[in-house]
C-alpha cells in the first residue's frame, strides 16, 4: 500500500538540514543514493555538514573535493567510495569495534541531528523496513531528532529489528532506484578455493557460522556443501548462504540462540540475495550490539567466525584495515566475532588469507609495515589459513608461531622469513624441552 499522501520532493525533504549538523548516513546496499545526489545539489547553501556512517556503495557524490568545504564525512569504516577523501585528508575516520557504535550514537557522543535512511514502502499497517542493512541504523533512528527517508519498491522487506512505522519519519521521498550490486564469487581464484577448503575442514557439523567481507568467505561456503546442520549468526550476508539454505546445509537448527533463524545485521549481495531475504522469516536483521555482542555470539557452541586481514607478522599480529598509513578499511566486526569464536564452546576464531598479493606482495611478513594498524592481536590469534595449509597459534610462543606461520607463507617467501625469524629470535625450529 502506498501512502503517496505523505511524500514530497527530495529538494522539499533536505532543506531542513542545515550547516553545522550531523547527518547519519544509511550504508551497505541501503546507501540512499539518491538523496545524496540530491544532497549534493544543495551544497551552496551548506557549510561543514557532518555525514557519519560506514560501509557506503556507489557513488555518493558528496566525496567529491568541489563539495569540501560543504560537507565533512566522518566514517568509521572506510569503504571505496571514499577510500580517496580519506587519504587525501579531505575525510576523516573513525577507529571503533562494530559492535561498539550504536553507543557513540546513545550515549550523545555523537548526537545526531538528522538521519537519512532508505526503506522499503510502507505496509498495511504503515510499516516501512530497513531493508537489507539492520546495523547501526536502527540506533540511528532512534536518536536523530530528524529522519528522512527514501521509499524505495526495490528494496526488501526483511524481519527483525528494522521495522520503522510512517510516523517516525520527518519528510518520506519515493524514488524508485536498483541496490547496489557486489559479487563477491565472480572474482574467486584457486587459491581462494583452495582456502576453502582448508577452513570447511575445520568446521565440524552442527557448526554456527560468522563470515565477512570479500571472496575468501564466499568460497569457504561453497566448500560446505556436504555438512550438516549449519547455522548462521554473523554481522554480514552475502550470496554464498543461498545454495545451502536451499539444500538444507543451512537449517539453524543447532544453534543455542535464535534456533531454526539466521542472524546478521546487513546483506550485500547481488539481486538474487535481496530478493532471497525479502520478507524470508527465517533470517533475521538485528541490531549490531546485539548482533555483535561477544558475549551473545559465545552463546552458540561451536562458533566459528571467519575473517580476512590484509597480511599477518611472524608474532601472529593482524593488519585487517590499512596498508601501512594507507586507511583502507576499518576495525569493523572482526574482533567482535574472532573474541566471541574464541569464548564460544568448541568455538573457532580464524583469519584466513592468500600467501601473496595479486601483485606477488607476501602477505605473512616479518613485521607490519609502517603504520599499519593492528586489528586483532597476537593474544586473541587462533587460526590463520592460506592456500598451502592451516597454522594454529593458540598457546604458542613467538618462536613457534613464526615457524607455524612460515609454514604456510608462499614457497618463495619461506627463506626470507626463516633469515627474519632466526635475527629476531636468534634460532629457528622448535624449542627443545629440558
Amino acid at each position: 500500500m502506498l501512502l503517496t499522501q505523505n511524500y514530497i520532493d527530495a529538494e522539499t525533504a533536505l532543506a531542513v538540514i542545515q550547516s553545522k549538523q550531523r547527518v547519519f548516513v544509511h550504508g551497505s546496499a541501503c546507501t540512499p543514493l539518491y538523496l545524496m545526489r540530491k544532497l549534493a545539489d544543495q551544497s551552496a547553501r551548506l557549510k561543514n555538514v557532518e555525514l557519519v556512517f560506514i560501509t557506503v556503495l556507489g557513488d555518493i557524490e558528496v566525496q567529491k573535493p568541489q563539495y569540501e568545504n560543504s560537507f565533512h564525512i566522518n566514517s568509521m569504516f572506510v569503504s571505496a567510495p571514499i577510500r580517496e577523501a580519506v587519504n587525501e585528508g579531505r575525510a576523516d575516520f573513525i577507529p571503533i569495534f562494530l559492535s561498539d557504535i550504536p553507543d557513540l550514537f546513545n550515549k550523545n557522543h555523537l548526537p545526531l541531528d538528522v538521519a537519512i535512511v532508505h526503506v522499503s514502502p510502507p505496509d498495511i499497517h504503515g510499516y516501512c523496513s530497513l531493508g537489507t542493512s539492520v546495523d547501526i541504523a536502527r540506533s540511528a533512528v532512534n536518536k536523530a531528532a530528524v529522519v528522512i527517508a527514501q521509499v524505495n519498491p526495490k528494496m526488501p522487506r526483511t524481519h527483525g529489528d528494522g521495522l520503522i512505522h510512517t510516523s517516525r519519519f520527518t519528510h518520506m521521498v519515493y524514488h524508485e532506484e536498483d541496490l547496489p550490486e557486489v559479487n563477491y564469487g565472480l572474482n574467486t581464484t584457486n587459491n581462494e578455493i583452495a582456502i576453502g577448503k582448508y577452513i570447511a575442514s575445520l568446521i565440524e557439523d552442527g557448526s554456527t557460522l560468522q563470515m565477512g567481507i570479500g571472496t575468501i568467505p564466499d568460497a569457504v561456503l561453497k566448500s560446505l556443501t556436504n555438512h550438516k546442520d549449519l547455522g548462521i549468526h554473523t554481522e554480514m550476508l552475502s550470496d554464498g548462504v543461498i545454495d545451502l539454505f536451499e539444500k538444507g546445509v543451512i537449517n539453524n537448527r543447532k544453534k543455542k540462540i535464535h534456533p531454526n533463524k539466521a542472524v546478521t545485521g546487513f546483506a550485500i549481495g547481488t539481486r538474487r540475495l535481496y530478493d532471497y531475504v525479502h520478507d524470508n522469516p527465517a533470517i533475521n536483521f538485528l541490531d549490531i550490539d546485539y548482533v555483535n555482542d561477544p558475549h551473545v555470539i559465545r552463546r552458540n557452541p561451536n562458533m566459528v567466525a571467519i575473517n580476512s586481514a590484509i597480511e599477518v607478522d611472524l608474532t601472529g599480529q593482524v593488519c585487517s584495515d590499512s596498508i601501512g598509513s594507507v586507511q583502507y578499511s576499518g576495525i569493523g566486526g572482526q574482533m567482535d566475532f574472532m573474541r566471541g569464536a574464541a569464548l564460544s564452546e568448541g568455538g573457532k576464531p580464524i583469519i584466513a588469507l592468500t600467501s601473496r598479493t595479486h601483485k606477488g606482495v607476501p602477505r605473512i611478513v616479518p613485521h607490519l609495515k609502517d603504520f599499519a594498524g593492528v586489528v586483532t592481536t597476537r593474544g586473541h590469534i587462533h587460526y590463520v589459513v592460506t592456500e598451502y595449509g592451516v597454522a594454529y597459534l593458540y598457546g604458542k610462543n613467538l618462536r613457534q608461531r613464526a615457524q607455524s606461520l612460515i609454514n604456510i607463507a608462499h614457497p618463495d617467501d619461506r627463506e626470507m622469513l626463516t633469515k627474519a625469524c632466526f635475527e629476531r629470535f636468534k634460532r629457528f625450529g622448535e624449542q627443545q624441552k629440558s
